[in-house]
């Protein structure tokens, strides 16, 4: 992030020196403000990591990057699929140069590097009351407890996330974003229950748009190998089930806490491998009206 924050401030020297017509036509397109932003917003770069602290934003018809968005791979990760494959491929080489054996070990991890930020397409369930997981991985809790923000009874659903694993986040249902926290903290193995409590992490709140609109947390949480926590949404923003907002770099955890109701249907155990936005995990048998009105809490 240092590297592409500081590759940043010399595009931007570039550009307002260089290319005035282009930053004129760009600043006419874009939609909003960029209030919040620590530097200047000059085209849809300069959001990369900052899409969920200011509400500027381009079309995509007006976005001369929007064919990222169309790559088997998160854009949110092209730098460091570029560094690792010019760091991995260079070492490869010479190595292979020096003694083919030992180039194996740079060209797995360059691989990895590959493997690691695809972003696949993913089929996403059709119906009422589903809730979709919100990440690839593996199911290591299911409990049960109370929760402020939820209303009450809830399940919380814990899916940790190898370095092998799709690591984009995807929205459990059709929700409106009413509130974020960030909460710094350690980063001990994601396997670790403590880690929920103890680690560095984002919460997102969302509320169903459907009624009985209920009401569910999201936590993208880091991990050992993991150190950044990226987001694209920001309160006051829709989300259609399945839909992509965030992404975990490198080896996580993502929990999802959600009413407990009647008619809730768990539909997976503890070990069960699940896919984000596609693998059903619970079901809403009933509908319940849910009175009141969207609020921050």
């Amino acid at each position: 992030m240092r590297l592409e924050l500081a590759w940043g401030c010399l595009r931007r020297f570039w550009l307002r020196h260089f290319r005035r017509r282009y930053i004129q036509r760009m600043a006419g397109l874009r939609r909003g403000e960029a209030i919040g932003c620590p530097h200047e917003v000059l085209d849809p770069r300069d959001l990369k990591y900052f899409r969920n602290v200011c509400d500027a934003s381009w079309a995509p018809e007006d976005d001369p990057f929007a064919w990222r968005d169309r790559l088997p791979f998160a854009r949110v990760g092209l730098c460091e699929l570029l560094l690792g494959t010019i760091v991995f491929g260079s070492a490869t080489v010479v190595f292979a140069w020096l003694w083919w054996p030992a180039a194996v070990v740079p060209a797995a991890l360059g691989a990895e590097i590959w493997w690691f930020f695809r972003d696949p397409e993913r089929q996403i369930p059709q119906g009422e009351g589903l809730i979709v997981a919100p990440a690839d991985g593996k199911i290591v809790l299911i409990e049960e407890g109370e929760d402020e923000f939820v209303g009450g009874p809830a399940v919380t659903i814990g899916i940790f996330l190898s370095v092998f694993n799709v690591h984009m986040n995807r929205a459990p249902a059709d929700v409106t974003v009413v509130g974020q926290s960030y909460h710094p903290g350690k980063f001990l193995n994601a396997l670790r229950p403590a880690s929920a409590r103890e680690n560095e992490r984002l919460e997102t709140r969302l509320w169903d748009r459907q009624a009985p609109e209920r009401r569910y947390r999201v936590r993208q949480i880091a991990g050992a190998i993991a150190r950044r926590i990226v987001t694209w949404t920001a309160p006051g923003r829709e989300l259609a089930r399945g839909e992509r907002f965030g992404m975990i770099k490198i080896g996580s955890r993502t929990e999802l806490v959600l009413p407990r109701q009647d008619g809730l249907e768990i539909l997976v155990n503890l070990g069960d491998k699940v896919r984000a936005g596609q693998t059903i995990l619970a079901r809403y048998l009933q509908t319940e009206r849910d009175p009141g009105s969207v609020t921050e809490q």
